[in-house]
């Protein structure tokens, strides 16, 4: 049985630390001198409203900067940075950018020569991931000859953990990372996304765990510091690592079970050589999940049944609701808790995603989104109906739709949605663990 070598280290000291971590895991020595190398961090949201400590969220520039001197240590000079944040207007090209200078990309391509691009204003390439399935890749990670993989050690509400093969999906454009949130049960998100590695060059991931997110993949989650990088050739070998490192067992992750499969490999690391620390010594338990209260009277997030709302039914979401609708879903909930004045409303019924139906005998149905209002606008246990058909869907909308339905939510949070991350982050103010200089370049 091949022996696939993978390696966790405490995070002690900038550089040290990571060429550490790459030594035991197997090295880069066998890439020559003119490889073409693409690192793929993880900065799933950025915004230019406020101060947006990352912590948890988006790969650590130490992480980035580090890599790139074990490079340039090799000989390596033809080195990109490639990332397809999410932004709410898919043509923004201002966020991306702003986000690549104040991580000190800039600074980066200044000292070392590395090129940083968004993948939404390169080409990309229909690859066939299996079954018939097609999805568009950035052009310039595929026509790599290595990419290094570089994401953050954190869960999701969704796949339960977002590593190194989900981090994979920020390559893909628009269209195909919302084809990946199918409402085809056996070409599920878990499975889309395990099929990601296929198109890819030889990969080498190391999972910055610096920082880890509880309940992520973005600023809502909880964050704590744990110092911890892992380390792989081999990326399923990587998250699998990862996942046991958050707490999971391994056979419990969907994406990971479909990625060994299709590889005939076990779940459980017995063809996995661990280096370095030992998992159980650095392994504590995540969360991923949001728990939901279901009653006579509708079903509901956990914290707003507690708060004693009445006469509102809001589903918990499911794999097929993609990355835009989850981007508003928090701040709807958020915003339906603020509005509740002790009064039941009207049988309300708030539906995500592509494939949920509507429970008969509500009397207000509200659908998010252009793919709930295909799915339902002429379901006839629909009395009475309000879409926001958008996609993704408009915030103005949404507000438009909730006070219909008798919520008159605060409209300025819509409005300035973009000030949400600092509300979340004022929680780390202040924390010396919380050290804003590892997303720097000096």
């Amino acid at each position: 049985m091949q022996r696939h070598k993978t390696a966790i280290v405490r995070y002690e000291k900038p550089f040290e630390s990571l060429k550490k971590t790459v030594a035991l895991a197997g090295g880069l020595e066998h890439l020559p001198q003119g490889a073409k190398v693409c690192i793929k961090p993880n900065i799933v949201f950025w915004t230019r409203s406020v101060p947006f400590p990352k912590w948890g969220v988006i790969t650590t520039s130490r992480i980035v900067e580090d890599v790139v001197i074990l490079l340039k240590e090799r000989g390596i000079s033809d080195i990109t940075i490639a990332e397809g944040t999410v932004t709410m207007d898919p043509k923004d090209r201002a966020t991306p950018a702003h986000a690549f200078e104040t991580l000190g990309y800039g600074v980066l391509e200044k000292r070392y020569g590395v090129k940083s691009l968004s993948v939404f204003e390169r080409p990309f390439r229909k690859v066939n991931i299996g079954e018939g399935i097609f999805l568009n890749f950035n052009q310039d990670a595929l026509e790599s000859d290595y990419l290094i993989n570089l994401p953050v050690l954190k869960t999701h509400n969704q796949t339960k953990v977002s590593l190194g093969i989900k981090n994979l999906k920020g390559l893909l454009d628009i269209s195909s990372r919302k084809k990946c949130h199918s409402a085809d049960p056996a070409h599920d998100l878990n499975f889309m996304v395990s099929r990601l590695p296929i198109a890819m060059p030889p990969v080498f991931t190391v999972i910055d765990g610096i920082y880890t997110n509880e309940r992520g993949p973005s600023f809502d989650g909880r964050i704590r510091r744990k110092d911890i990088l892992i380390a792989s050739g081999d990326i399923l070998s990587a998250d699998l690592v990862g996942a046991m490192v958050l707490g999971f067992n391994t056979r419990d992750v969907p994406h990971l079970v479909h990625a060994a499969m299709r590889e005939e490999r076990p779940t459980d690391l017995s063809d996995i050589e661990v280096a370095g620390e030992r998992i159980e010594d650095v392994a504590s338990p995540h969360g991923y999940d949001f728990a939901y209260s279901e009653s006579d009277d509708g079903v509901m997030p956990l914290p707003l049944a507690r708060q004693g709302i009445k006469g509102l039914s809001y589903h918990k979401y499911d794999l097929s609701m993609c990355t835009y609708c989850s981007g508003l879903n928090g701040l709807i909930l958020t915003a339906i808790r603020g509005a509740w004045k002790g009064e039941p409303w009207n049988r309300v019924e708030v539906l995500t995603g592509k494939i949920m139906k509507p429970t008969p005998g509500m009397n207000k149905t509200i659908l998010i989104g252009k793919c709930m209002y295909k799915a339902n606008k002429d379901n006839p246990d629909i009395k009475e109906l309000f879409a926001v058909k958008g996609c993704p869907p408009s915030a103005g909308d949404i507000v438009k739709a909730l006070y219909w339905a008798g919520i008159e939510v605060n409209s300025t949070l819509f409005e300035q949605i973009d000030q949400l991350p600092g509300f979340f982050m004022q929680r780390y103010e202040n924390k010396p663990q919380f050290d804003e200089s590892h997303f720097k370049v000096t």
